[in-house]
């Protein structure tokens, strides 16, 4: 069910979009009609939260039950300290048939709240992280009633369009309703002219979308994580003893992954460009008791050496040094939800092309012969996706490829040339499928499949 407005784009990004779309390959498969209700409906669930809450559990450190029956105790515990509602409905929490290291916590929404005349205005960013359960931290409020004093029932809107001057207190721009909270803070606390106020400025207790909050909670067992993300690491397959690069590797959800589903046993290298990342992934690790991992600030442009004489410790390293890379390419990350507004410029979403390419040349390099390469964007266009596996292909002869396992989004979209045996292979997580009323409502897991994210996985080994 639609509460928001679709996702709000300059009329060039628009334009784009529309155009991949409605390709013509496209249009030859499925028509005009349903093309361009996809379209609407892919712009209508960019801007809603995904229907589960997706949490990776270290069943590296427990089974999957007792962390399952921890998390249960953990929220319920949650629930009757934090919510003033006068029904409480038991938090549900299902595992995934497939993925055995994943549990599913349906989300709630979008419910009746009754608006409070007392006004919070968050960023866009801040918005986003209360749809899928967060509270309200207090960096992200820009706008607060003039006299609000810790412990004032407040309604909490976010900001669409980043209007909003900081310490506003009457804000009359486009925003939308995102529940009610408690405040935590005065507001002289959190516009005060020294330091940054830091903490929970708004504590939700009625919001639009009912998500547990994760603050806190059971933090070296349960990780949120994206479906898709989760999907990824069982992709790339990694096993004991084996030497793996991740080349963009911040935050770390997916490097921890893959040590742990190694099971700690062989080496995972780390990299990124921004310093404080690395620290962040070095700090994920350390918390999950993951000790195979190494975390290296570097840019993975240049991660292949030349020097035959050059320490394989790395980085860089010489070619052919890994037996699975992963690729989690910086894309223009339009698959992400829930985003209610995305003020980029054409030339801003279509400049990741150039630097993807040249990524996938140093990983081509450093894969040795015989080793998998999964490619993952977290993006909906063709030209950061299946053009991507097309140039790949006609560039490295040696990449051919593969089924990926488990296989539980959708192929990949026509638009680029590859033959419909090749778009199988692909896995594309395409949400505005589930969002299709005209067929009847899906069953749990199979949704929760569905109404993911916007993302996409290649499979290549190298032959």
């Amino acid at each position: 069910m639609s509460v928001f407005p679709r996702i709000s784009l300059k009329p060039e990004v628009s334009d784009y979009l529309k155009n991949v779309f409605l390709n013509k390959e496209v249009l030859a498969a499925v028509g005009h009609q349903e093309a361009e209700c996809r379209f609407q409906r892919l712009l209508l669930c960019l801007s809603h939260p995904p229907a589960f809450t997706c949490v990776r559990v270290s069943t590296h450190l427990a089974p999957l039950e007792e962390i399952r029956h921890k998390l249960g105790q953990e929220l319920k515990k949650q629930q009757m300290c934090g919510s003033s509602t006068a029904e409480e409905v038991p938090v549900q929490i299902l595992s995934h048939p497939c993925i055995p290291d994943v549990l599913l916590l349906p989300v709630t929404g979008p419910r009746p709240v009754t608006q409070l005349s007392s006004e919070v205005v968050v960023g866009a960013q801040c918005g986003s992280a209360v749809l899928r359960g967060a509270h309200v931290f207090a960096p992200g409020i820009v706008g607060s009633p003039k006299f609000m004093k810790s412990g004032d029932a407040v309604s909490v809107f976010s900001d669409l369009e980043g209007k909003c001057t900081r310490g506003a207190k009457n804000f009359q721009g486009k925003r939308v309703f995102l529940g009610n909270g408690v405040a935590e803070m005065d507001r002289s606390s959190i516009f005060c002219p020294g330091e940054p106020a830091k903490g929970i400025g708004v504590r939700m207790v009625e919001p639009l979308y009912q998500s547990p909050s994760f603050d806190g909670v059971l933090p070296s067992l349960a990780f949120l994580q994206n479906l898709p993300s989760v999907v990824v690491g069982h992709v790339l397959g990694p096993r004991p003893g084996e030497r793996i690069l991740d080349m963009c590797a911040a935050p770390g959800g997916k490097t921890c992954h893959i040590a742990a589903l190694m099971g700690d046993q062989g080496e995972v290298v780390a990299l990124d460009r921004i310093r404080n990342k690395i620290d962040r992934i070095r700090q994920n690790a350390q918390m999950l008791h993951l000790h195979c991992i190494k975390a290296h600030c570097f840019n993975s442009t240049q991660a292949v050496s030349s020097d035959p004489a050059q320490d394989t410790e790395g980085p860089p390293f010489l070619p052919e040094s890994f037996d699975r890379i992963l690729l989690d390419a910086p894309c223009s990350g339009l698959g992400q939800r829930p985003n209610m507004a995305i003020t980029w410029s054409l030339k801003e979403i279509c400049s990741y092309q150039p630097l993807q390419r040249k990524l996938f040349h140093a990983a081509v390099r450093l894969l040795k012969r015989g080793g998998v390469l999964v490619y993952s964007t977290c993006t909906v266009t063709l030209a950061e996706n299946e053009e991507q596996v097309a140039w790949a292909l006609q560039t490295f002869p040696c990449l051919t490829l593969q089924p990926q396992e488990p296989h539980i989004g959708a192929e990949g979209m026509p638009g680029a040339g590859l033959s419909p045996e090749q778009l199988r292979l692909l896995q594309r997580f395409s949400p505005e499928l589930s969002w299709d009323l005209t067929e009847p409502p899906a069953p749990l897991p199979s949704r929760a499949n569905r109404d993911t994210i916007g993302f996409f996985i290649a499979k290549f080994l190298k032959n």
